[in-house]
């Protein structure tokens, strides 16, 4: 595949951060379209990209073969978001805080950190075809 593939409420993406930006007016498009605030679009936004880059750059390793499906579940009170890659996972518990003290000056490091922080809750499945990143928020009280 050489360029992003949208069908319904997913996009799939080669391992190149050059579709970012794709990714990223995808989801707004269909969150704005479904009535989500723009702060709260921001927010998941924000943490999609980022989940987006991670499974770009340490789950696939920059693969240009391997692929980052996005998929956007809507509901009338929240939204669920499930990004997959193929690479080999990782233990989220291993990542070093970075608000401790000897990780403050790192340079990276602070993505999923932030995108806890925006999200109602994340979680992670790992099988032998690669890790899902599962996000939920509320956009509705």
């Amino acid at each position: 595949m050489d360029k992003p593939q949208i069908s319904g409420d997913t996009i799939i993406v080669p391992s190149d951060t050059t579709y970012l930006a794709e990714v990223d007016e995808f989801v707004e498009s269909k969150l704005t379209a479904a009535g989500v605030s723009s702060s709260l679009t921001a927010d998941l936004a924000i943490s999609i990209t980022e989940i987006v880059n991670n499974a770009i750059l340490h789950g696939n390793k920059n693969d240009p073969k391997k692929l980052v499906t996005v998929t956007l579940k809507l509901g009338q009170d929240d939204v669920e978001v499930s990004i997959k890659d193929e690479g080999q996972g990782f233990e989220p518990d291993s990542i070093p805080s970075p608000i401790d003290e000897a990780n403050l000056l790192n340079q990276v490091g602070r993505g999923i950190f932030i995108v806890r922080s925006l999200m109602d809750s994340v979680d992670f499945r790992f099988t032998s075809g690669g890790t899902e990143v599962i996000l939920r928020k509320k956009i509705k009280e």
